[in-house]
């Protein structure tokens, strides 16, 4: 948008806080002197006087992202800028999105657990507030609009606890989290994704710790839980991805099969209609989406890395190198394009080992710097 840049000259953000005018007047941010806590929340007001809004929103928009929270202190119609969709788009017109990887760990006694973050270099770390509610397992995470959703599971009371329906949502942009409508069927152990702007949960065990064969989607827009068709049967400790605008439920076991399913239910949104591919992952302890394609770690070869490609519905496998303990388990990550395999046991020999899908064959694989601060739980990655 070369009308934004006048003789070569980009806004920067100090010219962006001081052009709210009388500036002197107004209660500073500790954290920054600059940034003025508090203007008016007149949503008839200008984002930037002197400038169009639309203007103002990409100027905002290229603010690095640390920034963010500090800028959504300054009033409603920036808060409200920042928690958009729109911020997403406009950073992403730019060329200024950046990735961060957001890590659920747990310390090695296992008694606490936290979410830690990554920029893209993989190096720097900071924490997440704490996560409101009871502390919980078995749930499910989405990244939806630049935002995390942690979602339903069981309390963790003396052991499995009931089942939850509560929904949970963390603004990468502001760094809060706020309640989100409740699922209409608590569960836990359940499949979830992203597909189409929209989250899909699928099965699970249910509040009496029943299978469940049940299916719901959120709408952001509404904020609403919806029932879709259920699966044909009860389906649990099972994973989800979206591909092509699909949802794939693979993985866990169902009471159609004896023992862990080789099937793949496929939910098609348009058609509101639930079709089966026989071919599939067994039992998944790990899986991350690259592009169209699934990378899954199956539960009885550790050193395999099974690739579905959804363009052909076609499987692949791939070893995985051999470093520190040979009964490491692994958890994935994803940063810059490529695949991170974090290990779940304390062997102070491993190194994160990273997987490259567009290297040159047989130099695909290569070891890392990165490494969370405990045992990676889950983790996702973000770009805003």
């Amino acid at each position: 948008m070369p009308g934004l840049i006048s003789g070569k000259k980009r806004f920067t953000e100090q010219d962006m806080f001081f052009s709210l005018g009388n500036h002197d007047t107004l209660p500073r941010s500790k954290s920054n002197p600059h940034l003025p806590i508090h203007v008016s929340d007149d949503f008839d007001s200008p984002l930037l006087p002197g400038l169009p809004d639309d203007v103002a929103k990409y100027c905002l928009a290229l603010v690095p992202r640390s920034n963010f929270p500090a800028m959504g202190c300054v009033c409603r119609k920036w808060r409200s800028f920042m928690q958009s969709k729109e911020l997403i788009t406009v950073r992403k017109l730019a060329g200024v999105l950046e990735e961060w990887l957001y890590i659920l760990t747990m310390d090695v006694e296992g008694k606490e657990s936290h979410w830690e973050v990554l920029d893209s270099s993989g190096l720097k770390h900071h924490h997440l507030p704490p996560m409101p509610g009871a502390m919980r397992a078995g749930f499910g995470v989405v990244v939806l609009n630049g935002k995390l959703l942690v979602m339903a599971g069981y309390l963790v009371v003396k052991g499995t606890g009931p089942a939850s329906a509560d929904v949970y949502q963390y603004d990468s942009c502001l760094n809060s989290w706020s309640k989100l409508a409740d699922m209409n069927v608590a569960r836990y152990d359940f499949a979830s994704a992203e597909v189409n702007g929209m989250v899909y949960v699928v099965g699970g065990y249910g509040i009496n710790g029943d299978s469940l064969s049940s299916a719901e989607v959120y709408n952001p827009d509404t904020n609403k839980w919806s029932i879709i068709e259920s699966l044909r049967c009860p389906r649990w400790g099972c994973f989800a991805c979206g591909f092509d605008g699909k949802l794939y439920v693979m993985g866990g076991r169902s009471s159609f099969s004896i023992g862990n399913s080789r099937f793949v239910d496929v939910y098609h949104p348009e058609q509101h209609a639930w079709f089966e591919m026989k071919s599939g992952c067994v039992m998944v302890t790990a899986h991350a989406v690259l592009g169209t394609k699934l990378f899954c770690i199956e539960w009885k070869n550790q050193r395999k890395l099974a690739i579905f490609d959804a363009k052909d519905n076609s499987w692949k496998v791939v070893p995985v190198p051999l470093t520190g303990g040979s009964s490491i388990r692994f958890r994935f990550g994803i940063l810059n394009g490529k695949l991170l395999l974090f290990s779940l046991e304390e062997d102070l020999s491993y190194s994160t080992l990273l997987y490259d899908p567009n290297a040159a064959p047989g130099s695909e694989w290569k070891t890392s710097e990165i490494r969370p601060s405990g045992f990676c739980l889950c983790s996702v990655t973000i770009q805003a």
